[in-house]
């Protein structure tokens, strides 16, 4: 596998606002800590280190709790999770919803970056321990954006008319999925068919893939955990401490420019309950769950905080901070959208008085199998010109390869140089006829474009059969116009060659903030 990397500007790829992130725009550097290079994880350690021992206890016995189904836990992530409860240990954290089947490519990319992130952390930083963590999004209740995946360009969707936290859906419907796919799909079959819960069947899937690199798989939709959460249910709920805070940030991000990713509430909780997740808002003197017939006075929602916080579920604005509470975590590893938008939570956490992670891109790829590339090799291209629009590119293949001059430019040079000293005549003779004659230049320079794309049109139609070699690259590595890990899975590749994710995890470097082109040869 020959590896080639491309900076992320040249891809046309990713917004204005990560990228100047990641160039460390001088605007943007009050609202985060420590950029994400090895070298600050040194001022991260000292701040996470007043990371409160009781908390790590209780995520041991948690996490404990939830592995107890799983009989093929590594030694590696056993111990992993063993070493939470030692005060020299720390995590680096990615978080994913719970698409089916790991839904894009991009999945396993955040996974495999986190990890390696861990390695290169202790050999930096030996006296410390460095956990892998993924942090499953189990109460996210958006099921459309979790019941389809594409292999191999067909799209597989989950159809059930469960409704709540996605975590809580039962597997059963899965089965009739299962069946429709092509190529060996054991691990996903065993983790359905032998877990009830999604949230288990992923774990367990999750498990297999990198259990051996000792990843720890958190399930953050738990009454312990949330009894952490209970100071902030109350400061947002009764109080909107949060949305103040994050709307002041918005505020300073646009008089720079940058628009915000999410915008907070009132109060930046759901309330949760079987086939429930539903937002709370208060009206009047009462605080009543959307679109149900619950509600609440403020005492009633103060004894549910406090005798119940398992039913009260943070919103985009809060999962962060539930995270970096119950987490003894250094760095969030997440797309281009996740840390624009952890961008605009400083304050939160400076309120809270809870250190904010480092906020670390996930490594993009791009992998190109053996029949792609063979086909890529005869178009002569580099691959930065794949990045851009396929008309530009057909345009750019045919004007290198045709064995005709198709550019008019010198013409209209020489052109321009003729009716320019036209004009300087023609107005000396008589000041009217300036603009006849701009008329007639502009017709003529309109003529000699229309003659060039013209020809370039004919030259298209010869070259039919090598566009569409170039055209079949294109939609391999951007499938349906968009960039292929958001949209392909990865058993596009794993089941070709089972050695995928191990050539991810040696080619990857998680310092490295550039796209990484993966290419298979024969």
């Amino acid at each position: 596998m020959h590896l080639q990397k491309i900076p992320l500007r040249s891809t046309h790829s990713f917004t204005e606002f990560f990228l100047k992130y990641m160039e460390r725009d001088p605007a943007l550097r009050p609202f985060y800590s420590n950029f994400p290079e090895i070298g600050s994880f040194k001022n991260q350690l000292n701040e996470k280190a007043s990371f409160p021992q009781s908390s790590r206890k209780t995520l041991v016995e948690t996490l404990q709790r939830q592995y107890s189904k799983i009989s093929t836990l590594s030694e590696a992530s056993k111990k992993n999770i063993q070493s939470l409860a030692e005060k020299n240990t720390f995590t680096v954290t990615t978080g994913h919803q719970l698409n089916i089947f790991t839904g894009p490519l991009y999945f396993i990319y955040k996974i495999v970056t986190v990890i390696n992130a861990c390695k290169k952390l202790k050999a930096s930083y030996p006296d410390s321990n460095f956990v892998p963590v993924y942090w499953m999004a189990s109460e996210d209740h958006d099921y459309e954006e979790i019941k389809y995946f594409k292999l191999y360009g067909k799209k597989y969707t989950w159809e059930t008319n469960q409704t709540g936290a996605v975590g809580k859906f039962n597997t059963k419907d899965l089965k009739s999925v299962l069946q429709q796919l092509p190529g060996d799909v054991s691990i996903f079959r065993e983790a359905y068919e032998n877990n009830d819960l999604l949230s288990d069947a992923v774990r367990h899937y999750v498990n297999k893939l990198f259990s051996e690199e000792g990843l720890v798989v958190i399930d953050a939709d738990d009454r312990e955990f949330k009894k952490i959460l209970q100071p902030v249910m109350h400061e947002d709920v009764l109080n909107n401490v949060p949305d103040k805070l994050v709307a002041k940030t918005n505020e300073e991000l646009m008089t720079h420019g940058f628009h915000p990713q999410v915008n907070p509430r009132e109060i930046n909780f759901f309330y949760l309950d079987k086939g429930l997740r539903s937002r709370i808002e208060r009206k009047g003197d009462e605080f009543i769950v959307v679109d149900t017939d619950l509600k609440f006075s403020k005492k009633e929602i103060g004894q549910k905080i406090n005798e119940t916080p398992e039913q009260l579920s943070p919103n985009v604005i809060l999962r962060p901070l539930y995270q970096e509470m119950i987490l003894p975590n250094l760095a969030y590893v997440g797309g281009p959208a996740e840390l624009v938008y952890w961008l605009e939570l400083k304050s939160v956490f400076n309120h809270f008085k809870v250190p904010f992670p480092i906020l670390m891109p996930r490594n993009f790829a791009l992998v190109l199998d053996a029949p792609v590339s063979r086909k890529f090799s005869k178009t002569g291209l580099d691959i930065e010109s794949f990045f851009e629009e396929k008309n530009y590119l057909f345009n750019h293949w045919v004007t290198k390869n045709s064995s005709h001059d198709l550019s008019l430019g010198k013409a209209m040079k020489d052109l321009d140089q003729i009716l320019s000293e036209i004009y300087e005549r023609s107005i000396k003779v008589d000041a009217t006829l300036g603009q006849m004659t701009k008329a007639e230049t502009k017709r003529m320079k309109d003529g000699l474009e229309r003659i060039e794309k013209k020809m370039l049109r004919a030259e298209k139609l010869q070259q039919s059969d090598k566009l569409r070699q170039v055209e079949a690259v294109k939609d391999a590595l951007f499938p349906g116009g968009s960039l292929q890990e958001r949209t392909d899975n990865f058993m596009n590749f794993y089941q070709q060659d089972p050695d995928f994710i191990n050539k991810l995890l040696k080619n990857f470097d998680p310092f490295d903030f550039q796209l990484n082109v993966l290419t298979y040869h024969d």
